[in-house]
């Protein structure tokens, strides 16, 4: 959604390059540390993106709307 390549996830979680690497080869939910998921989590909500929650329709990401801020 950002267009982000892995080395600008890198920069902006503090995660390594090879780590982002070795998680976009896995399919569903990337195996890692749990403070390495949380790190891209947040450096991707600081970006703009909004996690949803199971509500029915399920698990997703979308822009967060900026209006509400």
């Amino acid at each position: 959604m950002l267009r982000w390549t892995a080395s600008e996830l890198a920069d902006a979680s503090g995660v390594s390059l090879p780590t982002i690497q070795r998680m976009e080869v896995r399919h569903g939910v990337p195996k890692s540390t749990a403070t390495n998921l949380d790190l891209i989590q947040r450096a991707l909500e600081k970006a703009g993106i909004e996690f949803i929650e199971e509500n029915g329709g399920g698990l997703g990401v979308r822009f967060k709307d900026r209006m509400a801020d």
